[in-house]
């Protein structure tokens, strides 16, 4: 049977339009020039520019805009033209802030006028700075960058060396946002060489962190985050309480890219508390908003969307109107990962329209790209595509490459969901190309490996095998190792489609070992990862087990069940880690560990090689003999390419990979599968007449696993596919749920899937107690109360959830004495909301029943009603059974507030 198997695409989006305003703070760019103070005219005038710059330092940026105003009147009367340039530059800067861009630019190019008129060279440096941050801010970096090279002539052209270092700060950031990584890094190394020679340490600190981003931004994070702690070292060092609120936001910003979203918190939060001490108000909203990306990141959407609210709330305020918009947009993707669709699209709506009247076009494009990706979730690709056009000819109009191959990436994406997979591969090469122009590594990879999947649905087998690979040499380059993983189950997919199973298998365990060791190393997933993960990590664990089952290995199948199992529990609980028993990941066969150390051999060689000609490539002269050594080099990676594509052509290793000998399979294996002998040792010392059920829902059957004490793993496969499946779930509960519904029509379905298959082995066991470690939708059902048209299931067998063996320990041996603590909720109704969501409980007549038989069966303490309340939870710990009647939910999208 041809496997239905299931490959990975990967967005191009994921961190861009996650907004979560990473910023690295440029402080007070200005110079206001030298104000004499010989009169009393002038000394009001020098008073009210000072509580100018205090006022707008600490975020009220009315009052200090009226104090500039005030300044400014005074100085004209006076005829002062120096004053009159530095309050019209400081003015700018309070109206920047609060994102009025354009009305700032008006009075840069004013104070330009002036210090031009009075020949100011120096004062004309600051005030062409000036305007190129606020082009900046516009997200038009070739404007910006014209601005900052014309200071930056000035400042040399005078000796200037701070405003020549402000220049470079400034052509680092533009060139930065234009996707051109290494020139970014050149300028932000020239600004911060220039500070140390002046002694300037605020400024040093400052141009760490503006290199600290540009790492980040280039995916090298252990790079960035050295930078980050130079400058926080500087800043606390000189007590800049401000920049050191800059660099733990910057260090929250870096661990957050990492996946260390806990840690990013901490920081986060240290800046919160530094930016409410000092009064520093839009910081404030910048660390509440990181604060609730990384929440969202964790999956606990209530808490980022409180976190969030909180900085619109202050944002509003203040009137930022650029940060208002982040806020609006970041609310929207929110909404947009809860489903909440059209939620989401009225604040992205609402922040595309500030965006658009603050004339903030790079803004713009990122609210267009939020759009297009909810349209793209709400399957309306022709929205969609309108929005990504609209995000990609901004891009190209403001010269952002990184943006302009994003916009095409995603272009690609949809056209690959709609089956147009030459368009898509036309606009993938777009995207590649730019990736590599501006040596944007993960980019590239990511742009092969979407290729790779385009020519795999054009059964062009190939050139895609060729694309996964040189995607896979990448991503093990830079250490992506989640779309690492991803790429090694598109290619196990690949093989598997060529009916190599064996060798499919080797790539496929590979695969889940690197998302187990990602589970180990990492709390929470990378940002790659910001779709569900049962839906999409998981697809890898249930390839594998698929192929498995269909080549009879069901021993290594069932561990690869208890995987996903303790994968999809932590994806919604958080905290599960595990054990010994899990974190081992998955063992290989002899053959399978010699086939992949060959494979891994030829990647290792790809892998520096590709290094080397990175490193050349990116420099812009080349010496012969360095010509030379690239021309070696492209001819390798040719060998290279040849060498993967004879890999999984070679009978040698494919012989290697087939061997099935019963010393292949023996010892080595099963005393690492988790110890088979051992589980069968446990259900026979149960005494129960025990038996291990694990059933596999997968998109066209239902697979099912029985361990008994006496015999190898039994598998049965029921032709069914997920869909009825799950529809057959969704009846058989709500008809539970309702006491008038017939619940027997859909139970009897479902035991005719689960069971019926099972019976003869159930029978030639003579089983008594079935151990059930369900899959996917079967959690939300009781197994006891399936139906055989006779009796009920728990009438049969006596029935045991557990979520996985590896974290069961079958040995617990049962309590001498019963202590039983038992609860009953019996009468009453009553309403209430938790999050959003709505709940009417009425009491259940017959949970007073149910304890009282407990009762005369066993010591028990009842709590009846009025005496179950939260009260009595202090109580559990005095006793080793609680049994609790009734009711609860889990709370969809903030699952902390799921409860009994």
């Amino acid at each position: 049977m041809q496997p239905s198997l299931k490959l990975f695409g990967i967005p191009l989006l994921a961190l861009l339009l996650s907004l979560a305003v990473p910023l690295s703070v440029r402080g007070v760019e200005v110079e206001a020039g030298e104000v004499q103070t010989s009169q009393n005219a002038e000394t009001e005038a020098d008073r009210f520019l000072e509580l100018c710059k205090e006022q707008w330092q600490t975020s009220q940026y009315e009052v200090a805009i009226e104090s500039c105003r005030q300044a400014l009147e005074i100085y004209r009367e006076i005829g002062d033209r120096v004053g009159e340039a530095a309050s019209l530059n400081h003015m700018g800067v309070a109206i920047e802030y609060q994102g009025q861009y354009q009305q700032a630019i008006t009075l840069y190019q004013q104070a330009l006028e002036i210090v031009r008129e009075i020949d100011d060279r120096s004062g004309e440096s600051t005030s062409l700075n000036n305007l190129g941050f606020a082009y900046y801010a516009l997200g038009e970096y070739l404007q910006a960058s014209e601005f900052h090279q014309q200071a930056l002539a000035i400042a040399q052209e005078v000796g200037n060396r701070q405003e020549e270092a402000f220049a470079w700060s400034g052509l680092g950031r533009a060139y930065n946002g234009l996707g051109e990584y290494q020139l970014a890094i050149e300028y932000h190394q020239n600004s911060f060489s220039i500070k140390e020679e002046i002694g300037d340490r605020w400024g040093a600190a400052n141009s760490l962190d503006n290199l600290g981003v540009v790492y980040d931004d280039l995916g090298q994070y252990q790079e960035a985050i050295n930078r980050f702690e130079q400058s926080l070292e500087i800043a606390r060092e000189i007590e800049d309480r401000t920049g050191e609120a800059n660099s733990l936001t910057n260090l929250g910003n870096a661990y957050d890219s990492l996946g260390q979203y806990r840690r990013a918190i901490e920081y986060h939060q240290q800046a919160l508390t530094i930016r409410k001490e000092i009064g520093y108000r839009w910081g404030q909203a910048n660390s509440l908003n990181n604060l609730g990306s990384a929440y969202k990141s964790l999956g606990k959407y209530q808490q980022a969307i409180e976190f969030t609210q909180q900085s619109l709330v202050i944002q509003q305020d203040i009137r930022d109107r650029a940060g208002e918009a982040t806020s609006l947009s970041n609310l929207g993707n929110y909404y947009d990962n809860l489903g909440q669709y059209q939620q989401g699209l009225e604040y992205l709506q609402e922040s595309l329209a500030i965006r658009q009247d603050i004339g903030d076009r790079q803004g713009q494009a990122n609210s267009l790209g939020n759009l297009g990706i909810t349209y793209q979730n709400l399957n309306q690709p022709e929205k969609a595509i309108k929005y990504f056009q609209q995000w990609l000819a901004i891009a190209r109009e403001l010269g952002d490459r990184d943006g302009e191959s994003r916009a095409l990436g995603n272009l690609a994406n949809v056209y690959w969901r709609l089956g147009e997979y030459e368009k898509s591969i036309e606009y993938q090469q777009q995207s590649l190309a730019i990736a590599r122009e501006t040596g944007y590594r993960k980019g590239e990879a990511i742009s092969l490996g979407n290729m790779g999947l385009a020519y795999y649905f054009l059964e062009q087998h190939p050139q895609s095998m060729e694309f996964f690979q040189r995607a896979l040499v990448i991503h093990q380059e830079i250490g992506t190792r989640e779309n690492e993983g991803r790429t090694l189950n598109n290619i196990g997919a690949w093989l598997a489609r060529q009916n190599q199973p064996e060798l499919a298998i080797v790539f496929y365990k590979q695969s889940v070992n690197i998302y187990e060791s990602i589970r180990k190393d990492i709390q929470g997933l990378s940002p790659e990862l910001q779709n569900s993960y049962t839906e999409n990590v998981a697809v890898a664990y249930r390839n594998l087990a698929d192929l498995l089952l269909q080549n009879d290995r069901i021993l290594e199948a069932q561990r690869v069940l208890d995987l996903l199992k303790v994968q999809e529990l932590d994806d919604y609980l958080r905290n599960v880690r595990g054990n010994a028993n899990t974190t081992q990941g998955l063992p290989n066969l002899p053959a399978e560990r010699e086939a992949w150390n060959r494979y891994q051999a030829i990647l290792d060689e790809a892998v520096e090689i590709g290094k080397e000609r990175f490193q050349l490539e990116q420099k812009d002269t080349l010496t012969s003999a360095e010509s030379q050594r690239l021309a070696e080099l492209t001819d390798a990676q040719g060998q290279i390419r040849q060498d993967f594509n004879n890999f999984t052509r070679s009978q040698e290793v494919l012989a290697l990979v087939t061997q099935r000998s019963p010393e292949t399979l023996s010892q080595d294996l099963l005393l690492r599968m988790g110890d088979f002998n051992g589980l069968q040792d446990n259900l026979r010392n149960l005494e129960q007449n025990a038996v291990l059920f694990y059933p596999l829902i997968l998109d066209d059957r239902l697979e099912l696993i029985l361990t008994t004490p006496d015999s190898p793993p039994i598998r049965r496969t029921v032709a069914v596919s997920k869909q009825e499946l799950n529809a057959t779930i969704a009846a058989f509960r709500s008809a539970l749920q309702n006491p008038t519904a017939d619940a027997e029509t859909p139970a009897r379905q479902l035991y005719s899937w689960l069971i019926e298959p099972l019976e003869n082995d159930l029978k030639a066991a003579n089983a008594e107690t079935i151990i059930y470690g369900p899959d996917g939708q079967l959690r939300y059902i009781p197994l006891a109360a399936l139906h055989d048209g006779e009796n009920w299931l728990v009438q049969r067998y006596r029935i045991n959830h557990i979520t996985a063996y590896s974290l069961t320990d079958l040995d617990t041996q049962p309590q001498p004495q019963l202590n039983v603590l038992a609860g009953a909720f019996t009468t009453g109704n009553y309403s209430f909301n938790v999050g959003e969501q709505a709940f009417n409980f009425s009491g259940l007549p017959f949970a007073g029943v149910e304890v009282e038989n407990l009762a005369d069966t066993v010591p028990t303490t009842q709590l009846i009603d009025t005496d179950f309340t939260p009260d009595a939870v202090p109580q559990f710990n005095r006793y080793n059974t609680i049994h609790l009647a009734t009711h609860g939910a889990f709370v969809v999208g903030t699952p902390d507030e799921s409860f009994i």
